[in-house]
């Protein structure tokens, strides 16, 4: 028996060895939740239990990986193997090549990323004839998105009237439509999106007790990381797969929920001990990541919120150094001083770049920050940017591939069958989707029979030949994918598409990035072919590799190189840790966001995201915020956040805060000579009650109230006056009453009651609203 138990304190060891029956892990920041799973699935190895017997999962493959890597470690990596560890989509996903023609779907259905989807929604919407502007289409995806986590299908959703009203209040009563037509064109091209993966297992494990109960049988050991993040929909299928058994655990951070925007509900961790009323619950309390002076300071604002699980983070590491909070007088000032202060901290601590982060709230942020970098010759790579395989010249080779095996995927054929260019115009691929649609049967079978349809369709026989072609290439491809391996066929179909050859043909240094790209794609076919011959249970089939690229994540794509600064928003940073952490822009409306402080769920959640950002920083964690920001075109004033009053002066070194006081008479500022007398002590309000929803840390002027605003109707371009009691219909928040106006003459805020948004203050000079009545 293996000592590496001795390495856990107390509680991981006691988590780690508590095999049956529920428990809830409760990990802290930094308390070191990924050991213990590691360590809790190599003692149930270790007990006895067949790894094939254990269901692990986890929110990024990435995770999944580290987690093997340590468990081979431990218990050896022919065992690793057997286990079923991997994100719930790309679990899910492998139980549905094996479940998913008992839906009508085939074993070899193609996996539709976010891009393809919204290809997808935007044909839908073109068919429907409907207003672009009011259907945008990553909107609608989002919408329909909801529905799906919540196991809303399209039955469902004619079925519930306050569905259909809420929608026809946002001014979209033809969702009901655009959600049918884009889940019957899925399905008529045998894919499924995200979405499907989640409410498809639950689909088949509902209607099937036979599947049901064999899985329930494979997967008597659950395992759940993040539980805070899952939505309804896996809460469910967790639930339905660990009734038999009931060994579950669970592990996660009510603190570190984050994700509500994508329907991750923190109820499902809030709310466990209701599930199951003997389960264990063990909390990890200990800190091993950061300085007590940062997580004294994170306790302090987390502490603020109403809706959590009882713990107290602590740790055994040293003070450290207060936290700096740095007052800019604007975003760029802001940024000179992040690049300053890592130049200092590279001069003074000997850091490397890839151990140091920004964080911001808003993408948008980094345009300041990446400019003052450059100006330092600092490198630094920006996170959630275009990723590897959302890159034009490989999803273009990645369509070729996927028609290899799904001949149906109608998105991979409308991509590809003009590209490289072949002299089929946009004209005929009209006329192919129409005869297809009238005929019901896939515009791939319109091609298997085109010399029987041309003449009907009105296709020119130089056309017909050009299709004939196309058809004969993809059938070869096809034939030769059945007797080589997938490296060898996918080098074939780059060449012989001219897919190569036409971006040799492009000596830019674009066109040869994007040459190298479509390598490097080729490069990891090659890898991942002959790293799957080598597993024992291993899959080196194109659709394999196919699988494993559309449900790749940001977090799992790496950058060669790695010695950079990393500047990414906090929900990209969650489950990183670097020694040196600088989050910026902790200003008032923009972190707590202006859009998440209407209820006090959602101010929660921003706390709670600040919380995650702080928690990052293991030796030094700097803080900024500037007194006037760039934003909607206009330099407008900021105060402080909420957030930084939470926190204990002790805890904080503030900085330059005679910035963007007044002036007196002659014109000077009145500290400008500071370095001659003693700085002013900074003056802090009171502190507010507990759980106050608005800042007290400046007060705001009050603003007069007006009788009456013009504004450009949106409905018709015209100009009408706003007043109170007028009807309007935004674009984002739906139909709302206007209740009061206030300000200057060109920049007036109202006051809008929207039916199902609440009660929103809105720039005129900026919000497009319709007067309706």
């Amino acid at each position: 028996m293996k000592n590496y138990l001795d390495e856990l304190n107390e509680p991981q060891r006691l988590a780690a060895e508590t095999t049956e029956g529920p428990l809830m892990v409760i990990a802290g920041a930094g308390s070191g939740k990924t050991r213990v799973l590691t360590y809790r699935i190599a003692h149930l190895i270790e007990k006895g239990v067949d790894p094939f017997n254990i269901l692990s999962l986890t929110f990024t493959n990435k995770a999944a990986r580290e987690m093997k890597e340590r468990i081979s470690a431990v218990i050896g990596a022919s065992e690793a193997k057997s286990l079923w560890m991997g994100t719930f989509h790309s679990i899910f996903a492998r139980i549905l090549r094996v479940e998913a023609t008992k839906l009508g779907y085939p074993s070899d259905f193609t996996i539709y990323d976010s891009q393809d989807a919204q290809s997808v929604m935007r044909k839908v919407i073109d068919e429907l004839q409907l207003d672009k502007d009011i259907y945008k289409a990553k909107q609608v995806l989002h919408r329909i998105s909801q529905f799906k986590n919540n196991l809303i299908t399209v039955r469902a959703y004619q079925n519930t009237p306050e569905l259909m009203e809420a929608d026809a209040a946002a001014m979209k009563p033809r969702m009901g439509d655009i959600y049918r037509a884009y889940v019957d064109r899925c399905f008529k091209s045998g894919a499924m999106d995200f979405d499907d993966l989640l409410l498809r297992t639950n689909e088949v494990l509902t209607r099937f007790p036979e599947v049901l109960a064999k899985y329930q049988e494979r997967f008597k050991y659950i395992l759940v990381d993040e539980y805070q993040d899952t939505n309804h929909s896996q809460y469910l299928i967790v639930k339905a797969l660990a009734s038999r058994y009931e060994n579950l655990c669970v592990v996660g951070d009510d603190a570190q929920s984050i994700y509500a925007f994508r329907g991750a509900n923190i109820r499902n961790i809030l709310s466990f001990q209701k599930d199951y009323a003997d389960a264990k619950v063990i909390p990890l309390e200990q800190n091993y990541r950061s300085t007590k002076t940062i997580v004294g300071a994170a306790n302090q604002v987390i502490a603020q919120n109403r809706d959590q699980l009882e713990k107290n983070v602590w740790t055994a590491n040293e003070d450290g150094e207060t936290i700096p909070v740095y007052r800019a007088l604007s975003d760029a000032d802001e940024a000179r001083y992040v690049a300053s202060q890592i130049f200092e901290l590279q001069m003074t601590q000997h850091l490397k770049n890839d151990q140091i982060a920004i964080l911001y709230r808003t993408n948008a942020q980094s345009r300041a920050i990446e400019e003052a970098l450059r100006k330092r010759s600092l490198p630094y790579r920006v996170f959630g940017g275009t990723s590897f395989y959302q890159r034009k010249e490989i999803k273009d080779l990645v369509a070729y591939l996927r028609l290899l095996i799904n001949q149906n995927d109608e998105e991979a054929l409308l991509r590809v069958i003009n590209y490289p260019v072949r002299g089929i115009g946009q004209t005929t691929i009209n006329k192919l989707m129409i005869a297809a649609d009238e005929l019901q049967i896939t515009v791939f079978q319109v091609l298997e029979n085109i010399r029987q349809y041309a003449a009907k369709l009105g296709i020119n026989a130089g056309t017909v030949n050009k299709l004939d072609e196309f058809m004969t290439m993809m059938k070869s491809f096809q034939v030769m994918l059945k007797s080589h391996d997938v490296y060898e066929v996918s080098m074939h179909v780059a060449k012989t598409t001219k897919l190569i050859g036409m971006l040799k043909e492009d000596d830019t240094p674009e066109g040869i990035s994007r040459l190298e790209n479509i390598q490097e794609l080729l490069n990891s076919i090659q890898g991942y072919v002959e790293e799957q011959k080598q597993l024992d249970e291993g899959d080196p089939s194109l659709s394999g590799f196919l699988e494993n690229v559309a449900l790749s994540t940001d977090a799992d794509n790496e950058d060669d190189d790695k010695n950079k600064i990393s500047l990414m928003t906090v929900h990209l940073a969650k489950g990183l840790e670097f020694p040196a952490v600088f989050i910026v822009g902790l200003e008032e409306n923009l972190f707590p966001s202006m859009m998440n402080l209407n209820t006090r769920q959602e101010l929660e959640e921003e706390r709670r995201l600040f919380y995650v950002a702080l928690t990052r920083a293991e030796k030094f964690a700097h803080l900024t915020y500037s007194v006037s920001r760039f934003r909607w075109g206009k330099i407008t004033d900021s105060e402080p956040s909420r957030f930084l009053e939470e926190i204990d002066d002790k805890y904080l070194d503030w900085k330059n805060l005679n910035v963007g006081l007044p002036i007196n008479n002659s014109g000077l500022n009145t500290n400008l000579f500071d370095d001659y007398n003693d700085i002013p002590k900074f003056e802090r309000k009171e502190k507010p009650a507990k759980n106050t929803e608005t800042s007290s840390f400046i007060p705001k002027a009050k603003m007069k109230p007006v009788a009456e605003a013009k504004i450009t109707n949106q409905a018709n371009g015209e100009a009408v006056n706003l007043a109170a009691d007028k009807i309007v219909v935004h674009d984002r928040f739906g139909r709302g009453k206007v209740i009061s106006l206030e300000g200057e003459p060109g920049n007036v805020k109202a006051t809008i009651l929207f039916d199902n948004a609440g009660e929103k203050k809105l720039l005129l000079n900026f919000a497009k609203l319709k007067v309706i009545v």
